[in-house]
């Protein structure tokens, strides 16, 4: 079965967090929550604070399939200001494990030169630092390893394209008709 780990840092968008959470656990996918700042509470950009899984430091990557960067702009920043996170971004992309990222966090891909020649999105006015990326205008997008969305309102396609990627297109269909997503 796949593990994924969610990484919440200060700031982050809760309906993007947690709309992957709660879809892939739906799905009956190894999801945890993981912060990075240090304590298990972390508030989102609307002061709503969730209890986490994990810190960043108990985690064991070797057993870690997928990587999730939520968005929100502070939550962002904290996300890249995370040298561990990082570290770990960088080896998962380079050994063609999967991230994912959505709103303002595919930035994160994009500087860390993770994107060239990939299609990918983020949220709109942060295209520029997608940096090397064939920009699309998809609410979520796959290309290999690598799965971006949009924003807020496309969060829902991105936690199924994570389905997908993990379960198949008959499962992430499943799921979009079990929670009534409609299209």
């Amino acid at each position: 079965m796949s593990k994924v780990c969610v990484f919440f840092g200060t700031g982050y968008e809760e309906i993007e967090a947690l709309t992957v959470v709660d879809i892939l656990r739906r799905q009956g996918i190894d999801t945890k929550m993981v912060s990075i700042m240090g304590e298990k509470t972390v508030t989102g950009s609307h002061q709503i604070p969730v209890v986490m899984d994990s810190l960043i430091e108990e985690v064991d990557f070797s057993k870690v399939d997928v990587l999730v960067l939520p968005g929100g702009l502070a939550g962002t920043q904290n996300l890249e200001a995370c040298e561990p996170l990082m570290e770990q971004v960088d080896a998962f992309a380079a050994a063609g494990k999967t991230v994912c990222a959505i709103c303002a966090a595919p930035s994160i891909l994009g500087h860390r030169g993770i994107l060239k020649g990939k299609k990918a999105i983020a949220y709109p006015g942060f295209e520029d630092q997608l940096e090397g990326a064939v920009i699309t205008y998809e609410p979520a997008v796959q290309d290999g390893n690598i799965i971006t969305g949009r924003g807020m309102g496309c969060s829902i396609p991105f936690a199924l394209k994570i389905v997908e990627h993990l379960s198949g297109s008959d499962a992430s269909k499943a799921m979009a008709e079990k929670i009534v997503y409609l299209k």
